[in-house]
């Protein structure tokens, strides 16, 4: 099977030169994902409506690669405010609530300073 490339239409792919998701055989591995309203390219201030945001991105991501949230076995978060997790937890933990993948959580700066949370994640598609 062929390398397959899944594409949010945002203009930082092209500008930085990296793709939304990979397709790599079963497997699905999703670049690191911010709040970003790509319809709008709006990023909310709050980073509760950031994480929500970006949960919807990578589900969109996700099923563009023919699976789901339900198929995510690692994820890497990464927010340059550690207090801000605690803000993150309930909506992580809802999304996730029956998955529980292996996660990390990282505290460092990111790209953008209006960027407040940030969400990679690998998913193993399911026959």
């Amino acid at each position: 099977m062929a390398r397959r490339l899944i594409s949010s239409g945002s203009s930082f792919e092209a500008e930085f030169g990296y793709s939304r998701a990979v397709v790599e055989g079963d497997w699905v591995f999703v670049a690191g994902t911010t709040g970003y309203d790509y319809d709008k390219m709006e990023l909310p201030d709050d980073v509760a409506a950031q994480c929500e945001q970006t949960f919807r991105n990578i589900i969109k991501a996700l099923e563009d690669a023919g699976a789901s949230l339900d198929d995510v076995v690692r994820v890497v978060y990464i927010l340059p405010e550690r207090d801000d997790w605690a803000k993150c937890t309930p909506i992580t933990g809802r999304y996730f609530a029956n998955v529980r993948p292996a996660a990390t959580m990282l505290v460092a700066g990111l790209l953008d300073p209006r960027m407040k949370i940030e969400i990679e994640v690998t998913a193993k598609r399911r026959a």
